[in-house]
């Protein structure tokens, strides 16, 4: 494997990377911006629309026939978070020209639409196309739905809302669905020019063999735009609160839903993923081991660790006669952990796991496109190879520091109406 980066304009990155195993080529370009609860879902729509058609193949049955006739390529936006900056984005996968049936050079075909779809877009009198937003839109309120509807990842968000009050964090990167019903085609169109100008770029570009032509086309294209970017930061420690702050909703479940939110102060990333894998990531966890199997007090436990804000987020699904001890047992084994009692084992399966992670990473064109654009959001240049090092080089003693350096945030409970207990 062969990994470069170089700068197309200010802000502009675009990261080649090679790898002879894959026979098709990939391209993911990332727009970052600062999430704000008034730009969120305009961003968010802005890009979306760039999938459904453009200024050539103007309705998305179109622009699917043409994907299907280049030997079933595909080409999707998506929308994400990282700490308080909102990732949008484009991407697109194609069969390498060599594998054609004909000589046809389905790369040049690709880049073009690529091209076209990015910044010539389906736009008529400063809006875009109403039916493709239309669709867009669509697309946008059922992933909100969904996400409402699937009553962990709504508690996730509750529970964000509440441990990073006042922080870009505290937002869905879609936006509210209000917010999103309220957007036009004229502000999602706006929305999309201003992050051509203002926004962190970073494309990347994996194939089986280097072709300069993707760098080209997009050095060429972004040159002719006026821009004026905004430097993002990726990781901003968020502080934590004077005293736990405790949320409490009910609503129409059966399974009541429990999120505690610690915070750190401690720069030890590495120690940190560690302590999160030993507390609460894996089958072999405390957390798993006690509070689910031993004790029975909830029906899941998991920890996750989040860099970019330096939390650790531990979420249950109990019942709600159980909430209590569920809570005390899990600041009981973060305690545990403080004192010090942290096996060779647990520590151990830990790495293990974080092992096979970093294993899988170059499996998929999409793995290595994550895996650096997330190093690059980190500020480092390491192999996963590398990683893996760096994270066997963690200690029992840099575990426990990491665990005293967690302070209790905020709680939030989503519990059962009284009438479904």
């Amino acid at each position: 494997m062969e990994y470069k980066r170089t700068e197309l304009g200010t802000n502009i990155g675009f990261t080649s990377i090679t790898d002879d195993k894959f026979k098709t080529c990939s391209v993911y370009v990332r727009f970052a911006t600062r999430l704000a609860p008034a730009e969120a879902a305009a961003n968010s729509l802005g890009i979306g629309t760039l999938s459904a058609s453009n200024s050539k193949l103007r309705s998305l049955a179109e622009l699917n026939e043409r994907l299907s006739a280049l030997y079933g390529s595909a080409l999707s936006t998506f929308t994400r978070k990282r700490g308080d900056i909102q990732i949008l984005g484009l991407s697109a996968s194609w069969i390498c020209s060599r594998y054609s049936l004909d000589g046809e050079d389905i790369e040049g075909e690709m880049l073009s639409l690529v091209r076209d779809c990015l910044f010539s877009p389906n736009v008529q009198d400063g809006r875009f196309d109403i039916t493709s937003f239309r669709i867009t839109k669509n697309d946008l309120l059922d992933h909100i739905d969904a996400e409402m509807n699937n009553k962990r990842s709504y508690a996730l968000k509750r529970a964000s809302e509440v441990a990073f009050s006042g922080e870009g964090a505290e937002c869905s990167c879609y936006g509210t669905r209000g917010s999103a019903e309220a957007v036009t085609p004229e502000e999602a169109y706006a929305a999309y020019l201003r992050l051509l100008s203002t926004a962190q770029v970073e494309i990347y570009y994996v194939a089986p063999e280097h072709n300069g032509r993707a760098a080209e086309m997009f050095r060429r294209e972004f040159a002719a735009i006026e821009r004026h970017p905004q430097k993002c930061t990726f990781r901003s420690v968020s502080p934590v609160k004077s005293e736990p702050v405790t949320v409490t909703e009910e609503m129409d479940v059966l399974q009541c839903k429990t999120v505690l939110t610690f915070k750190s102060d401690s720069d030890d990333i590495y120690a940190l993923r560690v302590l999160s894998c030993v507390f609460g990531e894996t089958p072999v966890s405390k957390l798993f081991v006690n509070v689910r199997e031993k004790l029975s007090l909830c029906y899941y436990c998991m920890c996750s660790y989040n860099g970019a804000k330096n939390t650790l987020t531990v979420d249950s699904g109990v019942e709600k006669a159980n909430i209590g001890a569920a809570d005390n047992e899990i600041l009981r084994q973060l305690s545990e952990i403080q004192s010090g009692n942290v096996t060779d084992e647990e520590l151990e399966s830990a790495l293990l796991s974080i092992d096979n992670a970093l294993a899988a990473v170059g499996d998929t064109p999409s793995s290595y496109s994550s895996w650096y654009f997330q190093r690059f959001c980190e500020g480092i240049s390491v192999t996963p190879q590398q990683q893996a090092s760096l994270y066997r080089e963690v200690t029992k003693e840099r575990v426990i520091a990491a665990a005293k350096s967690l302070r209790l945030d905020s709680r939030y409970y989503m519990l059962c109406r009284e009438d479904n207990a």
